[in-house]
């Protein structure tokens, strides 16, 4: 294979996943737990962007419960956001596994 056409492949697989980077930067998702009673809006990059608590949760006696709602819902939301950016950039290297993507 002539090294030139190696090289620009490179490139543009660069130029590609640096694109995706940043349209999954400002990808969203969402996710729910306790039955809705929490709900957490994400990045695909990891960036928390809104947490909403159902006022029917919050009970001062079971401050405990709460906790554990939220930290489930930031971390499913983080998972979720992840798992669709490792995706996309399976799409663009052909799933070759390259270290950091």
């Amino acid at each position: 294979m002539n090294m030139q056409k190696l090289m620009k492949q490179a490139q543009q697989m660069q130029a590609g996943m640096a694109a995706k980077q940043e349209e999954l930067a400002s990808r969203e998702v969402e996710v729910s737990v306790g039955g809705d009673k929490v709900q957490v809006r994400a990045t695909c990059a990891g960036d928390v962007l809104a947490i909403k608590i159902d006022p029917a949760v919050v009970d001062p006696s079971d401050v405990d419960f709460l906790e554990d709602l939220v930290l489930k819902g930031v971390q499913e939301a983080i998972a979720k956001g992840k798992g669709q950016a490792e995706e996309e950039m399976k799409k663009l290297t052909g799933g070759l596994g390259i270290p950091g993507m």
